[in-house]
This record gives structure tokens, sequence and C-alpha cells, in this order.
């Protein structure tokens, strides 16, 4: 089986592909402190609990846009499972696609993995969205290039600055508001539906000046944990697809495989 790790600003998600489908998933909150022992107390005790053993797994790959966490999560994959990680864009797990920007380099993991998945999956252009710390919107054209795209605070971020920096706002969930109305009766729907809808907006008119400077037929997934939410409440995303991530890690490790073999 294949152990797969997307390691985020905010968590950190693994998974468990025995060939393309994804037996379960586990997520722990990131911290580049964490060691390679506490990750293995923590993530041997889930596999066993799922019925899995530490046996089952030949292979790992992982992607991270924290390098502070890149050697624990070398030291787990060898110490406690006797493998040689994969790391997402290098070596035999190289991104296998054209990076059409300024610095192709500055590229984070997560978009990169996002791509990879995207285009393997759905043909034509692409805009792909994740709702993330950061929401990232990028553009991926017939090919599979990576056309550059947008990076913009997240939802639970711009909510973050908003409250830390008044003295009377309270603390709200992001969820949808009850009513359409944008005119807000108190102080708790009136922050919702300044955040809540003000995001729909701008992501909205983020996608529809992109679709126009592309000039061809365009399809738009989402993935993130509120892309779901979001899809409720806009026609923008043709597809929400909240693996898509974990997707760009097995597809990269089988391609990385296929590349073992061929060479021996």
């Amino acid at each position: 089986m294949l152990l797969v790790a997307d390691v985020g600003n905010t968590n950190v998600v693994f998974a468990l592909f025995d060939g393309e489908e994804i037996k379960t998933r586990w997520r722990i909150a990131t911290d580049p402190r964490r060691t390679g022992d506490e990750y293995a107390v923590w993530l041997l005790q889930l596999m066993k609990i799922e019925g899995h053993a530490r046996e089952d797994v030949t292979q790992i790959i992982f992607g991270s846009v924290v390098p502070r966490a890149d050697h624990n999560l070398t030291v787990l994959s060898q110490k406690y499972f006797g493998i040689t990680p994969l790391i997402a864009g290098k070596g035999d797990a190289a991104w296998g696609f054209e990076i059409d920007v300024d610095h192709p380099s500055s590229l984070g993991a997560d978009r990169a993995l996002n791509c990879v998945a995207a285009h393997a999956q759905y043909p034509g252009d692409l805009i792909v969205v994740d709702f993330g710390t950061a929401t990232k919107f990028e553009a991926v054209d017939f090919n599979g290039t990576y056309k550059g795209g947008i990076i913009a605070p997240g939802i639970n971020l711009s909510l973050d600055a908003l409250v830390g920096k008044t003295a009377k706002l309270p603390r709200i969930a992001i969820r949808t508001p009850e009513t359409k109305s944008v005119i807000g009766r108190n102080t708790e729907d009136q922050m919702l539906i300044g955040v809540f809808w003000g995001y729909v907006s701008m992501m909205e008119g983020l996608i529809r000046k992109m679709r126009d400077e592309i000039g061809r037929p365009v399809r738009v997934v989402a993935t993130g944990g509120l892309a779901i939410l979001f899809d409720d409440n806009t026609e923008i995303f043709d597809v929400v697809d909240n693996d898509l991530t974990i997707q760009g890690l097995a597809i990269l490790a089988d391609r990385a495989g296929k590349k073992g073999k061929s060479q021996t």
C-alpha cells in the first residue's frame, strides 16, 4: 500500500492508498517541531485501529509547504517503515509538467500537486481553486502547462484578521448565512455576510477575469475543506474534488514506481 502525506500550513493529511482506492485518511495539526517518533506514535496507533499493519506500507511519498517538517517525515518513513520516501517535486517524483512562470521553483507543492491531479483527470483548460490557509487559483492549459495563478487570504485568515484587529467584534463560525439578504440586522450577521458573501463575490469575480484572459472554454475544479460550503452558494465550480492534493501524490508515486521498474 502507498502512504501519502500532504503537509500544509495548517494540517498534515495522511492517507493510505490500495491501488487507486483511498482506504483511509488521518489529519493532524501541522507543527514543524513534531518529531518522527511523535508522528509514529500517533500514526501507527491509528493504522492499527483501522486494521492496517506497518508492513502493509510498501511506498511512501510526501509533499510539503513546510520545509522544517521534511526531515521529521523522512525519519518517520525510514525508522518506522524502513522506506526511503519520495518527496513531491524531487528526483523520480518530479512534477512532470512545464511551469511557465517567472520563478518556477516558487510554486508550492500543494499547488503543483493539484495541477498534476486535475490535468490527469479532467481534459482541457483548467482553473483549480484550493481553499486552504490561503485560497489559491491556478491556471493550467490543455497541455498541462502551469500558466500562473492567484493567491488570496483564506476566509478563516481574513476572519482572524478582522476579529484580531478590532476590540468589540466577536468570534463567529464560517457557515452559510441563514437568509440571502445582504443587509444584516445584528453584528454577528453583518460580519458573516461581509466575510461569506464578500468572499463568494471575490472568488466569482477573479474566476470570471481568469476565464476572460484565458479566452477558451475552461473547467473550474475546486478542492479544500470549504469547497463544498461555497459550492452550495455559487454556480462557478464545475467539479468539487476534496481529494485532489493527495491524488496528485498518488499519481507521482505511481509514475516513480514505473520509472524504477523501467530502469531494472
